[in-house]
């Protein structure tokens, strides 16, 4: 039987990477807006997006709007790889057929 990906299976760090994987490949998010969707303090994102990054599974890119700091989050194609695999053996294990 393959194991869930630990990286993905915390729930904060689930409920980023399937949110960034519902964007597009290729699009991303500025940070304030994925905290508010996902009702997370700034500083519990950041240290849920800081392990994904660590993984692969995002990317951050910081920048300046004005002069203001804006940062983007995407779902990488490793992370969206590693989300189908999490997804694929989730279903799996629901279904009673391991994986």
């Amino acid at each position: 039987m393959t194991e869930l990906d630990t990286v993905i299976h915390a729930p904060a760090r689930l409920r980023v990477v399937s949110t960034l994987a519902a964007l597009p490949p290729g699009d991303e998010i500025v940070f304030p807006k994925l905290q508010k969707l996902l009702d997370m303090t700034a500083g519990n994102l950041s240290t849920h997006v800081r392990k994904l990054e660590d993984a692969g599974y995002v990317r951050v890119a910081k920048a300046h709007a004005g002069r203001k700091p804006v940062t983007y989050l995407a779902l990488t194609t490793e992370g969206r790889r590693a989300f189908e695999d999490y997804t694929a053996t989730l279903t799996a294990l629901l279904k009673g057929t391991g994986a």
